[in-house]
């Protein structure tokens, strides 16, 4: 990815393709971006925002948008998007990946190949989801997730989305990575959730890589450290 780091070319627009670390919000993100533009180029105020939310506890490929660039936000949030998914069957979580301890246990060693294929031909195209409790979707203002956290019953209704590809990477049981393709709006711990009960288990999601956005992707992409050095070198020369 080519990044003009000057103020003029900041202020007009910059797409930029950051790759995420494990336990950053998206926000976090954002906000380092914005204050080393403002820290290297002495910038006192300039836009920047993300283009679709990353779990702390994935990493890979965000969008940020600066300046002018913000305006095509939404556009890039329509699009559709890859992941790399590993799952563990045999348990599950409220949250339905690591955040959360598991609460229940279920076998595994009935599972075959066939019964796999089965499942991911099952979950794959258009199919309605049920997205996790612990998710930021608001129920009467409230975000889902600091009701389930107070262990309140949240009650969330299913929402068509589109699992346009849905491949078998490895399976070493219990352990499963998924290359997934998905359309907006889809969870991929509640995918995980469902495959388990889909194969008479239980299963949670263990780690998540985003790596593509559209036609945006991951190897294009450049960490959070490389893109400040990268600032302070252009601001020292």
């Amino acid at each position: 990815m080519n990044i003009d780091y000057s103020e003029e070319r900041f202020r007009e627009g910059q797409v930029l393709l950051i790759n995420k670390p494990l336990q950053w919000t998206s926000f976090d993100i954002v906000n380092k971006i914005r204050l080393s533009l403002k820290r290297y180029l002495g910038i006192k105020k300039i836009k920047v925002g993300h283009a679709g939310t990353l779990d702390p506890l994935a990493s890979g490929l965000v969008i940020v948008c600066t300046g002018k660039a913000t305006k095509q936000i939404d556009q890039f949030l329509g699009m559709d998007k890859q992941y790399l998914a590993d799952v563990q069957l045999g348990a599950t979580t409220p949250s339905f990946d690591l955040e959360t301890e598991p609460d229940k246990h279920f076998p595994y060693d009935h599972i075959t190949r066939q019964m796999l294929d089965e499942a991911i031909a099952t979950l794959s195209g258009e199919i309605e989801q049920i997205p996790p409790m612990f998710s930021a979707l608001k129920i009467n203002g409230q975000k889902a997730y600091d009701l389930a956290r107070k262990g309140k019953e949240v009650e969330l209704k299913a929402r068509k989305i589109t699992i346009s590809e849905l491949k078998l990477v490895n399976w070493d049981n219990p352990n499963i990575r998924l290359d997934i393709s998905c359309s907006k709006g889809t969870y991929i711990r509640s995918l995980a959730r469902d495959l388990g009960y889909e194969l008479n288990s239980g299963a949670h999601l263990t780690g998540l890589v985003r790596t593509r956005i559209g036609p945006y992707q991951l190897a294009d992409s450049i960490t959070i450290e490389d893109f400040e050095k990268n600032l302070a070198i252009f601001a020292t020369n």
